[in-house]
């Protein structure tokens, strides 16, 4: 072999690492079965080997073009072999247990994600990036969401805790409970969830209980606008409604474990920081 040839071999041994130490070849057929791990898969860089993802998908806006397998609840089998997927993103916690069994009886190569934390996300972005062989795209981008969510630890570590309730939907009253990745963003901000003793991730609460436990604040996505604005001032003993403070906040930015929910938590801090200062 000619010195040139042999420079060019280990260049090629040395270019395919990543993916031999790992025992797979960076994945170029990406199913995603939750909108969250498709705007990972975006942010991560593996947005061009994107060939399927299931419904409600509409971020960033070339997920919209793409063909839909079904939903968080059901998979059209026949169209998912149709894209020939050589990875599915599984969201742990929230794709059914019995639906990745099945697709790994089915012979695919499924991998679960966990995104129950901050932490968690940037992880799962390097891991997405590591499995699509886009590391460089990722690794700035996951540094860059852990600094931001340190810097607001450090900034509200100290303030003192804020009663805030969440109501994720008015009919049933649905709440965040212990777990819950928007009970982990309260904390950040030195908020404390007035239902974040439940183990259950989104229980259902009464308009009693949340009498009973006075919160400061009321925060509700912009889906329940209409309801938290009104339903709750029929309760003026309520400290939030007393103070007037029900807040409206765009609801992708908190119940998506993407890298826009550091946007988020920096508009709760800042929510909570107005109430530490208002009367």
């Amino acid at each position: 072999m000619t010195t040139g040839a042999t420079r060019t071999f280990f260049l090629c041994v040395l270019l395919a690492l990543p993916a031999m130490v790992n025992g797979a070849a960076p994945a170029t057929r990406i199913v995603s079965l939750s909108p969250h791990l498709t705007e990972l898969a975006f942010d991560a860089g593996a947005g061009p080997g994107l060939v399927g993802v299931v419904e409600y998908s509409d971020h960033p806006v070339e997920a919209r073009m793409l063909p839909r397998v079904g939903d968080a609840f059901r998979i059209d089998r026949e169209t998912l072999a149709s894209l020939e997927p050589d990875l599915i993103l599984a969201w742990a916690g929230g794709t059914p247990t019995a639906t990745v069994e099945q697709l790994r009886r089915d012979g695919y190569r499924v991998v679960m994600i966990e995104t129950g934390d901050p932490e968690e996300v940037a992880a799962a972005l390097e891991k997405i990036a590591e499995l699509a062989g886009t590391e460089d795209t990722a690794a700035p981008l996951a540094e860059a969401f852990r600094a931001g969510f340190s810097e607001l630890r450090r900034r509200f570590a100290d303030r003192p805790p804020v009663r805030v309730f969440v109501q994720i939907s008015p009919r049933p009253l649905y709440t965040v409970g212990a777990g819950q990745i928007i009970d982990s963003v309260l904390t950040t901000c030195g908020g404390r969830n007035v239902f974040g003793e439940i183990e259950q991730l989104a229980p259902v609460v009464t308009d009693e209980a949340v009498i009973a436990a006075d919160p400061q604040v009321i925060i509700a996505p912009s889906a329940a606008a209409e309801d938290v604005l009104t339903r709750w001032h029929k309760y003026p003993g309520i400290a939030a409604v007393r103070s007037g403070r029900l807040h409206i906040v765009e609801g992708d930015l908190l119940s998506r474990q993407s890298l826009r929910l550091l946007e988020g938590a920096r508009e709760i801090c800042a929510l909570l920081d107005e109430a530490r200062d208002g009367p």
